[in-house]
């Protein structure tokens, strides 16, 4: 049979880059096909240096377009509050596609904010770049506490993947020899301000289960000069894109790396739509593209796909793509397609006042918070209130002269005011598990249409009790620590508290070792359609306590050299 090409990666983002990387270096003809529009490395980083003078609402949302921004993050039909922080709707990322464009649905009484970003790169170039790997305390936990299927891997599986990844995209970070968070492959961590550090050893004093350790983070401490990427210059701007190559993205990373084996092509402004399978060979004999400029609609074959469009998007994608063999979605033989998204369980933050270190202070925007890692049910730690466990991104802060903005002054006294620092707060961020629920379930809505003709999503993700007791005590430990340490809490979640997730959407497409209960083996190739990978974050069968991007890239690297291991041998 004739192909245009010897794989199709759909989606350019963090793992539709790896992919592309993988696969052509191991010697096959690649189409990269991404909706939304080129964006060049540097070249197109619009607002990378402008200050925030130099903008309508000096980088921040245009005030009169709130409400109908919202319409697009599914906030129409729910509760609006806490909308105003979403930081997609500033003038400053120009990545984020315009919500009322995009719209899709959610239930009233589970409202569910997300973020897109429909441009080459993807969220790779606006992510929060926190590089956790997973352990083995997260890939048995489905099969220990009945939540959920048996991951079909572990974490001897991923742990040289991880290495590879690590390795070649640059992750700073500390050795600290917990189990439950492997060490990696790490450049020097970006240090700790002298608060975080006298906190720090406050607290692994007081608390010896606990640590609180330097991120891990995809933005480099060392240079890679042989690729022209730059360490971190500690602007903070990452979202805004960064010519540096400082931080990891597929245009500073993966894309070039992939383009110079010659084998690779970029199809931008070109929607898949379907997924097209052949009931002779019981494959998928290529993707059926709309091009979003035109309308035109064009047919691209290929002998494998790599389905790398994001969770959300990739599970809506093989819903789309219905046939006689499969009338609910492509390889959809379990009637799980669609089941059991997750997310981070957050939208919650305690805040501490900090006295003294009045001669304290700090240079630079270091792009990052730092993290105590899961502390509960792990080694002596036990908890019967509730299942899994959660992580603390912390920092400590200096208030600058924006603490004295709205106080009273005005001439030579509120100068002076200004030039002075104002005092140090402690943030914690809190980040808990979900459990994988049946009924967390992504849809398409047939009659609600989006500007291309194609049934919207709709979102139906509601957080249950474990994850209200998982924040619940977060919130207390983070309170019992500030107020141990000194400080006096100024800000902490009310009773009836809303839980938000955190953008980390996973699921819809899960692995299994069984295809009654699950869409992919262990290699995130199909059951049912031996020929279709899916790599992004919807093949996770558990949301694990960690930022979740790093296991992602793994399993996309592992992934395609069996793909490629699959062909050569003629099995795909």
């Amino acid at each position: 049979m004739s192909k245009d090409f010897d794989a199709i990666v759909i989606g350019s983002g963090i793992t539709g880059g790896w992919a592309a990387k993988e696969l052509t270096q191991r010697g096959l003809k690649v189409a990269m096909i991404e909706r939304g529009r080129m964006v060049e490395h540097g070249t197109d980083y619009a607002t990378e240096t402008l200050a925030p003078w130099e903008f309508d609402y000096r980088a921040q949302r245009d005030p009169a377009a709130t409400h109908e921004g919202l319409a697009g993050y599914g906030m129409s039909n729910a509760n609006l509050n806490g909308a105003s922080s979403l930081y997609p709707l500033t003038e400053a990322p120009g990545f984020f596609v315009a919500p009322e464009d995009h719209p899709y649905q959610t239930p009233q009484d589970a409202p569910f904010n997300w973020t897109r970003a429909y441009v080459m790169g993807g969220r790779s170039l606006v992510w929060g770049r926190k590089c956790f790997r997973m352990s083995d305390l997260d890939f048995t936990a489905n099969k220990l506490d009945g939540h959920g299927t048996d991951w079909p891997i572990r974490y001897a599986d991923l742990a040289p993947w991880y290495d590879h990844v690590e390795n070649f995209i640059g992750v700073s970070g500390s050795t600290e020899g917990i189990a439950h968070l492997p060490d990696g492959q790490f450049q020097p961590p970006m240090a700790l301000n002298h608060v975080e550090q006298k906190f720090k050893e406050w607290m692994e004093a007081h608390y010896p289960g606990r640590k609180f350790i330097p991120s891990r983070l995809a933005n480099m401490t060392e240079a890679k000069p042989d690729e022209g990427r730059s360490n971190c210059q500690y602007r903070n701007l990452c979202a805004r894109g960064c010519s540096f190559g400082a931080y990891f993205s597929t245009q500073s990373s993966t894309l070039p790396a992939a383009q110079a084996t010659g084998l690779l092509t970029v199809l931008t402004d070109s929607r898949v739509v379907s997924i097209e399978h052949d009931p002779a060979t019981r494959r998928a004999s290529g993707v059926r593209v709309r091009n979003t400029a035109t309308g035109a609609t064009t047919t691209v074959t290929g002998r494998t796909i790599f389905l790398c469009a994001s969770s959300f998007n990739s599970t809506a994608l093989l819903l789309q793509s219905t046939s006689e063999a499969f009338p609910t979605g492509l390889g959809n033989t379990s009637d799980v397609l669609g089941r059991y998204i997750m997310d981070h369980a957050s939208g919650v933050q305690v805040v501490a006042h900090v006295p003294g270190y009045q001669d304290r202070n700090y240079t630079g925007f270091r792009p990052t918070n730092h993290f105590i890692p899961r502390f509960r049910n792990v080694g002596g730690d036990t908890s019967p209130a509730f299942l899994r466990g959660y992580g603390i991104q912390l920092d400590a802060a200096r208030a600058n002269w924006e603490a004295g903005a709205f106080g009273a002054g005005i001439g030579d006294d509120l100068k002076r005011k200004a030039r002075q620092r104002g005092d140090w707060r402690l943030r914690f961020n809190l980040f808990a598990e979900t459990l994988p629920d049946a009924e967390n379930r992504l849809t398409l809505d047939p009659a609600a249409r989006d500007k291309d003709g194609i049934a919207q999503i709709r979102v139906a993700l509601r957080f249950g009790a474990n994850e209200r007791r998982l924040l619940d005590d977060a919130i207390a430990q983070s309170v019992e620590m500030a107020e141990g340490f000194g400080a006096t809490v100024v800000s902490r979640p009310g009773e009836g508290y809303a839980i938000k997730g955190a953008i980390h959407e996973m699921g819809g497409v899960r692995m299994g070792g069984d295809p009654a209960t699950s869409m992919l083996n262990g290699f995130n190739q199909m059951h049912a359609v031996e020929n279709v990978f899916v790599t992004d974050g919807s093949a996770m069968a558990s949301s694990a306590w960690q930022n979740p991007s790093l296991t992602y890239m793994a399993m996309t690297a592992r992934a395609a050299a069996y793909a490629v291991d699959e062909i050569r041998q003629g099995k795909i």
